[in-house]
């Protein structure tokens, strides 16, 4: 599911509100968390599963087309882990 598709989905789950109020939940939806992971924190959602980063050290890798190598800086990257109920669903 890509976001419009979400947002097509909530706005006919919920025909009251217009299409716009809807992209515009789902975009300070995600904005919140993106914030809260740029600070460092953490984002949980019980029943769902929780947001956090990670940190990866600096590293050598290669350039894939001519094998060069390459220096890749350190960096932060989004961490998912799926909730406990989460794993139930889908181990149905």
């Amino acid at each position: 599911m890509i976001r419009s598709e979400l947002v097509q989905q909530l706005a006919q789950e919920n025909s009251e509100l217009p299409v716009r109020d809807v992209e515009r939940i789902v975009a300070t939806f995600f904005d919140a968390i993106t914030e809260q992971l740029r600070e460092g924190g953490r984002v949980e959602l019980r029943g769902f599963g929780a947001f956090s980063t990670r940190a990866r050290d600096a590293r050598t890798g290669r350039n894939p087309r001519t094998g060069e190598a390459v220096e890749v800086d350190a960096k932060r990257v989004p961490y998912f882990k799926p909730g406990k109920e989460m794993r139930a669903r889908l181990n149905v």
